[in-house]
């Protein structure tokens, strides 16, 4: 009952996000549009940043334990923000806010996990050394993070998607060309 009473705050929350801004939204607020009281939604988190902290690191570690191998530089891109897409309105209202710090650092991880996963599964990359791989990994990471925090920045105004998908057309081959003139392992 209680993970059911948790996840009934967590929903009522998330709806109230696509509706206002985060400082708009009280314990309150919550509470009444779930049907609990506010002992039972302090019982479980301490203050509606715990209760976003919570939310936005469950949801990454949700998209890292649901792909463990990825394709292609597009997919990992798309996976990195398909809770933004699938809530504009809510993740446009934490970007906004002084939470802003736990949803990049939560983007950062998806990621670094993302991008991650994509080059240790590309062939050969089990042949590179190490850094090398952690570099390009880096280089990988931080651009897909700034493509996001970009779209997130203008509103999300444009199509991300088509936006990913002309940039893995303009790169398409320089990941495996970066792998190719890394150091091999040293035995």
């Amino acid at each position: 009952m209680a993970n059911f009473t948790k996840q009934a705050i967590k929903a009522s929350f998330l709806k109230l996000l696509e509706q206002r801004p985060l400082n708009r939204i009280s314990v309150r607020d919550i509470v009444e549009d779930c049907g609990v009281n506010r002992n039972t939604f302090y019982y479980h988190f301490q203050d509606i940043p715990a209760l976003l902290e919570e939310m936005i690191t469950e949801d990454a570690e949700r998209i890292i334990e649901q792909y463990p191998r990825l394709d292609s530089i597009e997919e990992c891109l798309s996976v990195a923000i398909g809770f933004s897409l699938e809530h504009k309105k809510a993740v446009l209202h934490i970007y906004d806010s002084l939470s802003r710090d736990v949803y990049n650092r939560n983007l950062l991880k998806i990621c670094d996990h993302v991008i991650s996963t994509y080059i240790n599964n590309l062939p050969g990359s089990n042949e590179i050394d190490e850094n090398d791989k952690k570099v390009i990994a880096g280089l990988y990471r931080c651009e897909c993070f700034g493509i996001i925090t970009e779209w997130l920045m203008h509103g999300m105004a444009e199509d991300i998607l088509d936006a990913f998908h002309r940039v893995c057309e303009l790169r398409k081959g320089i990941i495996e060309e970066m792998l190719s003139r890394a150091k091999p392992i040293n035995n």
